[in-house]
């Protein structure tokens, strides 16, 4: 058995022959061939495979299908064979299969969707190689009343950093590996220029989706889900779900060397600016690793009880900041630090946050959007999570990333500390 090729049962040899000549004869009309002679039996029509073939289904007008049951469609003439099959809903989406070798059987691998109206044409050839063919309708059934699974896709329409990775929360948990390949199979990414990407779950209802290394720089990317009228077990099918569009800008990456006390500014892979900064002092050092700005805030009050500082302690402060650029939830920004202009270049003093003077601030804060990236590197920090702190998700190599997918990896509730990055820089 093979696994066919674009969603589609095909053929090799005589049958891609036969495909090829039957296009050509009906592109160039009646007595015209493009495969010799007239009397060559490539030459003709394709004929009515009616009777050459069976379906493991009720098909036809006013009929209906079990949309559980995998479609199965044989060669019932020992001395004819199946060349191709392809299965399109109305939305184009095409049902996988697979298709003997011997051409004389073909199945569905991927779930038909529930009251969905399928077009089936298959392609056959006699053992004299004539090619055959049957164009039918397909009609699967509605279910029985049951849970609905909806995909809500982020983040929100608009452009961002090259960083920025697609999320889908779903709206009931899936925890069997087979029930999410099925949910991961429906979610579908496009990217113009086109890169390769995986999701990741992060937990039972959530995913997150980024490439092997960063968006390309000016990209459109797409998210649907095709998970409509699809059975992902007994009590649960999928929903309608809205599909997401967003864009990137420029590929800004900024990166803080906590030792040297630097913040260096790249832009499309040209360093564009160096900042003298201050990051964390013992006890409050600064996380190791790849954030992505989550926002930007003109004002914040920042209070230390919020971080687990005690009111009263020597540690304790509550400061209204300016030109705010956050990376992580639990308070870690990027932001104007007036009060420590003096240490800002030379030695670390923050509680955690990278500080460096009003104008750099604001420049700073002009310069970045929503999922560019600051890395900090020799910092004596802990590591940044990959999740649940923001999105640390590039701190995974993409082996560990694959891992946690349906697909390729275990999936099951995303990485075991064992398996969480090292950390390794990404490119700037």
């Amino acid at each position: 058995m093979r696994q066919t090729e674009s969603l589609r049962g095909g053929g090799t040899g005589r049958g891609r022959t036969a495909a090829g000549c039957t296009l050509l004869v009906m592109a160039l009309g009646a007595g015209v061939t493009g495969c010799g002679a007239d009397d060559h039996p490539l030459s003709a029509e394709p004929y009515d495979a009616t009777e050459q073939i069976s379906f493991n289904g009720s098909v036809g007008e006013g009929r209906t299908t079990d949309p559980d049951r995998p479609l199965e469609i044989v060669a019932e003439d020992s001395d004819g064979r199946i060349t191709d099959v392809s299965a399109v809903d109305a939305s184009g989406r095409h049902v996988a299969g697979e298709l003997a070798a011997d051409g004389s059987r073909w199945h569905s691998t991927s779930p038909l969707a529930a009251g969905t109206r399928y077009t089936v044409r298959v392609s056959t050839e006699d053992e004299d190689g004539r090619p055959g063919r049957k164009v039918l309708a397909l009609t699967t059934g509605r279910p029985a009343t049951t849970g609905s699974l909806t995909v809500a896709f982020g983040p929100k329409a608009g452009t961002y950093g090259v960083g920025q990775p697609l999320t889908a929360e779903l709206s009931a948990p899936v925890r069997d590996r087979a029930q999410r390949a099925v949910v991961e199979r429906a979610l579908s990414v496009d990217s113009t220029p086109a890169v390769t990407g995986a999701w990741h779950w992060v937990d039972d209802k959530k995913l997150h989706y980024r490439p092997e290394d960063y968006w390309p720089a000016h990209a459109t990317i797409r998210v649907r889900s095709a998970l409509e009228g699809v059975r992902v077990n007994d009590r649960l099918r999928g929903g309608p779900s809205e599909p997401l569009t967003i864009r990137t800008g420029d590929r800004v990456i900024a990166v803080t060397d906590a030792a040297a006390h630097r913040l260096t500014v790249h832009k499309n892979g040209e360093e564009i600016k160096q900042i003298p900064v201050t990051t964390g002092k013992p006890g409050f050092e600064t996380r190791n690793g790849v954030k992505v700005v989550l926002g930007k805030e003109r004002f914040v009050r920042m209070l230390s009880s919020t971080v687990g500082i005690a009111e009263g302690s020597a540690e304790s402060y509550d400061l209204n900041v300016e030109f705010a650029t956050r990376v992580t939830w639990s308070g870690e920004y990027v932001h104007a630090a007036p009060w420590s202009v003096g240490s800002q270049g030379y030695a670390n003093v923050s509680h955690g946050c990278v500080g460096m003077n009003d104008a750099n601030a604001a420049w700073f804060f002009a310069t970045v959007r929503e999922g560019d990236l600051v890395q900090v590197v020799n910092s004596n920090g802990a590591s940044m999570e990959p999740f649940g702190n923001g999105f640390g998700d590039w701190n995974l190599t993409w082996a560990e990333w694959r891992a946690g997918s349906a697909l390729t990896g275990d999936a099951q509730g995303g990485p075991r500390p064992e398996e969480r990055a090292r950390l390794r820089p990404q490119p700037v």
